[in-house]
């Protein structure tokens, strides 16, 4: 979440805000976004560019939970961290 925004939306895991951000500034470090994200505030970044942040890190989430659901039998683990985008080939 951006420093000084206010949202309606509500924290589930609060432990799980911090890991989440690290997970947003990789996924926007591979993807080549411009680096002033870096300071904390993203309102110089296209909504093109953000949204592509947040589309990835949506197909990476989906692939762990395909990936915990398909080892472990219908159980869910996602403690393992974010795989990586699987190969479109």
């Amino acid at each position: 979440m951006a420093l000084g925004s206010s949202t309606s939306n509500k924290v589930v895991i609060p432990q799980a805000i911090q890991a989440m951000n690290q997970f947003k500034y990789e996924v926007a470090t591979e993807l080549g976004i411009n680096p002033e994200y870096k300071s904390g505030y993203w309102g110089n970044i296209s909504s093109r560019e953000c949204g592509a942040v947040g589309g990835h890190m949506v197909r990476r989430m989906i692939a762990a939970a395909q990936q915990s659901l398909a080892g472990q039998g219908g159980q869910p683990n996602f403690r393992g961290g974010f795989p990586q985008e699987p190969n479109q080939s």
